[in-house]
């Protein structure tokens, strides 16, 4: 079983529902299993096109067989199952599911790149991110320096 992290996120109607059904259909997912989710943190809209409501987001760690390119699929299906329409680059959204770090991959194609290239830049997944892994390293990724660089201060517990 290879472990991975990914970054759930919600603006649009019930979010906290949203996340909840998102990870529940991440659970019926062939040989994959949720084993760890961070607390929901209610966070600003970050370059966005125009004016949002807040995001509520979270982090989920994961075992699957599934590849990285079949999973990242798997999310996409969820998405589209769950209303997300893909419209407007970072417009609001039903729900969001990035796969931030598959470990022991590292890859860049037309369709996928791991680690996530905005992990260290984003303070909406570091939080989240840190509450799961205190030490500041997630399946080989250092991001304790990067975690002390971000603005934080749009990221609350909700």
């Amino acid at each position: 079983m290879n472990k991975v992290i990914l970054g759930i996120g919600s603006n649009m109607g019930n979010r906290e529902e949203n996340l909840s059904m998102a990870v529940h259909a991440l659970e019926l997912l062939p040989d994959t299993t949720v084993i760890a989710c961070s607390s929901l943190y209610e966070t600003k809209p970050f370059d966005v096109p125009n004016q949002q409501i807040d995001y509520l987001n979270q982090c989920a760690v994961l075992l699957t067989e599934l590849s990285p390119h079949t999973l990242l699929g798997a999310c996409l299906g969820i998405e589209a199952a769950m209303g997300r329409r893909r419209e407007i680059v970072h417009d609001s959204r039903t729900i969001d599911i990035d796969l931030l770090i598959y470990e022991g991959v590292t890859c860049s194609d037309s369709e996928l790149t791991l680690p996530h290239p905005q992990i260290l830049r984003r303070a909406f997944v570091l939080v989240p991110l840190s509450e799961l892994f205190a030490g500041g390293v997630a399946l080989g990724l250092d991001f304790s320096a990067a975690l002390k660089r971000v603005d934080k201060s749009e990221v609350t517990l909700f």
